[in-house]
This record gives structure tokens, C-alpha cells and sequence, in this order.
């Protein structure tokens, strides 16, 4: 079967937030979805070994921060591609915190909803929460944010233990290094080289130019 061919799947972005053992904490998923409209129920997905993980399963909250096309780059940078348990992945990505200690992200968000869980399904790399929304906002604004819109528009990667995570072959694509964030870029659809003069990196938004071809 060919590896890729679940891409054609649609998947929207989102930040996850929770309650950490000394800070709020959130990471970016690709899997929230809706499974019922009464009661109503969503579904989350998180790999065992990332920190929101343990700490839903703690305390059996989380919010969810629907991401739009305006949606930073380099906050999807700060909290995609760092690990809780040791960074303050919030310290330079504008949140709000909500009386329950949980925070949601600021960062041109379409909406936001908080959910308390009501059910876990284990698979062999995955938690699925299954997840009551019991608060949110009063109004959606702005487009939300595709998993196709990141990949192809902002150019953007998955992180090794996303549910998408696909592993690039290395001998058949180049690799581009940001030298401001050390952003890797690599996509074998699109060289980059044929990238526009004005794209900048997905992470810290350091032009085109800055980048260098890694040996």
C-alpha cells in the first residue's frame, strides 16, 4: 500500500491545553473530531509519550483552541516541537487562563471549547479521549486551519509522534536548515528551490534567504 495515501484524509489543527504539574501546558494535534451531537462528544488523539497525555489522564480536563489560517507559524513552532515536562512552551505564545487552570491559545484562534473526558481508548501508540464539551466560545472568527493548509501552504512538518508522522525517505529529499530556529525543511513535492522569494520559515519567520542546504 502506498504510505502516504491516508493524507487524503481531512484533519484541522488544533492546541490542546491542560493543567501541568508546575505551569499550564498545550501541544499541537491534527485529530479532534466530532463523534456525537447528543450527548455531544469529541474525540482526541495523543501519543503515549507526550506530556498533554499524562496530564489529562491527571486530571480529566483539557481545552481545545481551534487554529486558523492566521494562526502564527511560530506558535505552532513553540508548542509542536518542544516538550512540556522540561520548557514553558506558553512563555512567548499569548494564552488566556481559565479559572479551571487550564489555558487557551490567543494566537488568532477561530474558536475554543472545554471538555471534561468520559471515556479512554488505548491503541498501541495512542490515547483516544472521549471528551464532553462543557464551556467555549460565543462566536467562531476567521477560517480554520487544515492539516492541508499547514503542510502545503505554511510548509509546515508533523512531529515525530503525530498520528500523521510519515518518515521522509533521506536519500531521495534535500534538506534546507533554518540557521535562525534550525526549522528543517525537506519536501519532496515541492523543492525548495522552487519555493516564492517571500515564503518565510513556518517556526520563526526568518526569510528564505537565511536558510542553507544541509550535506
Amino acid at each position: 500500500m502506498y504510505d502516504k495515501i491516508l493524507t487524503s484524509l481531512s484533519y484541522g489543527m488544533f492546541a490542546v491545553g491542560v493543567r501541568g504539574d508546575e505551569r499550564p501546558n498545550a501541544c499541537i494535534v491534527n485529530t479532534v473530531m466530532q463523534i456525537s451531537s447528543w450527548p455531544m462528544t469529541i474525540a482526541v488523539s495523543i501519543n503515549h509519550s507526550n506530556y498533554t497525555n499524562e496530564c489529562i489522564k491527571k486530571t480529566g480536563e483539557f481545552t481545545v483552541s481551534v487554529l486558523s489560517e492566521n494562526t502564527s507559524g511560530s506558535a505552532i513552532g513553540a508548542l509542536g516541537y518542544n516538550s512540556g515536562r522540561d520548557t514553558d512552551k506558553l512563555s512567548n505564545v499569548r494564552y488566556k487562563m481559565l479559572k479551571e487552570g487550564m489555558p487557551v491559545i490567543q494566537e488568532n484562534i477561530c474558536c475554543w471549547f472545554m471538555c471534561k473526558v468520559v471515556n479512554t481508548v488505548e491503541t498501541v501508540t495512542h490515547t483516544i479521549f472521549i471528551a464532553e464539551p462543557v464551556a467555549g466560545s460565543e462566536k467562531i472568527k476567521g477560517k480554520p486551519m487544515t492539516y492541508n493548509y499547514y503542510r502545503n501552504v505554511i510548509k509546515g512538518k508533523s512531529p515525530k509522534f503525530a498520528p500523521t508522522y510519515i518518515e521522509e525517505k533521506q536519500d531521495q529529499v534535500e534538506k534546507y536548515v533554518c540557521t535562525i530556529c534550525k526549522y528543517e525543511y525537506g519536501d519532496p513535492l515541492l523543492p525548495f528551490d522552487e519555493l516564492p522569494d517571500s515564503w518565510v520559515c513556518p517556526i520563526c519567520g526568518a526569510p528564505k534567504s537565511v536558510f542553507r542546504k544541509q550535506d
